[in-house]
């Protein structure tokens, strides 16, 4: 009899510690359980988003020295994200391979200096403009017939693939193009003396001439187009609302213009809330 109770009363006290251990581990214990931020999100909830960039185009992205990235676009970037509650993990890929790594969805978006356009529209989502440039005509600085596109007809032109300045180039009539991987690559082509011109957005190509990365050139003219960049971002994407309201977050509370500033020395210009598309 003895036994038999001693046997039963073990055999419950048992099953009484197991179900004991099962609560215990299904609820939050002190050190797991998430903590809420002052929006009322846990940190559980916070997302990351993967942002394809061509680390090759300064002053907007650049690698850095002892890696990482920098450039106003990476600045930029990382603000947003703060503004709009996500971090950002930066992958670097070729500008002519970011659209299709948007299409085949394994970037969530992508900033790197992107022209919006209609073409460009048809197969990716943009957000609101956050940049204003236009393209720029370089030359040698001993060249005194170039001054107009009209000028470059049968002249060699060097551009980046992929870009709208190599776009432009390819109207040109009886010009000559050679394409390159990287902006800098196109400008040194045209120091070297194997071009006759570059075309190319003027911040970047006025950027490489005042830090003498390139040497010998000049930018000639009046800028050839009036253009704005945006985030890209696969067609439909739940992101573009996140990306800009936190764009719209720093354009309001000055933090865009402290970036604008450390990286062009003035004040920005307005930008509007879409861009024309023609």
């Amino acid at each position: 009899m003895f036994k038999f109770t001693r046997s039963r009363f073990l055999r419950q006290f048992v099953i009484g510690l197991v179900c004991v251990f099962m609560v215990a581990a299904c609820g939050p214990s002190a050190e797991e359980a998430p903590e809420a931020t002052e929006g009322g999100t846990s940190e559980a909830a916070a997302t990351t988003l993967t942002v394809a960039t061509e680390p090759a185009f300064p002053p907007f992205e650049a690698q850095a020295e002892g890696g990482g990235y920098e450039g106003f676009d990476i600045d930029l970037m990382n603000a947003i994200g703060e503004a709009a509650g996500f971090t950002v993990e930066f992958q670097a890929l070729p500008f002519d391979g970011i659209i299709p790594a948007l299409q085949a969805g394994t970037v969530d978006a992508a900033i790197s200096a992107m022209t919006i356009t209609a073409e460009r529209a048809q197969t990716v989502d943009f957000s609101r403009p956050y940049f204003k440039a236009g393209l720029a005509i370089a030359v040698p600085e001993a060249n005194t017939d170039v001054t107009s596109l009209e000028d470059l007809a049968g002249k060699r032109i060097a551009v980046q693939i992929g870009t709208t300045g190599a776009g432009q180039a390819a109207e040109i009539e009886g010009a000559t193009v050679s394409t390159f991987d990287s902006a800098p690559l196109a400008l040194q082509e045209l120091a070297n003396g194997n071009a006759d011109a570059v075309i190319n957005d003027a911040p970047v190509t006025l950027y490489a001439i005042q830090t003498g990365n390139i040497g010998g050139v000049k930018v000639v003219g009046e800028l050839v187009t009036e253009e704005f960049y945006g985030i890209a971002l696969p067609k439909d994407s739940p992101n573009l609302e996140t990306i800009n309201s936190g764009l719209a977050t720093i354009l309001e509370d000055g933090t865009y213009e402290e970036i604008y500033q450390k990286w062009f020395g003035e004040a920005p210009p307005e930008l509007p809330e879409e861009a024309p598309l023609e």
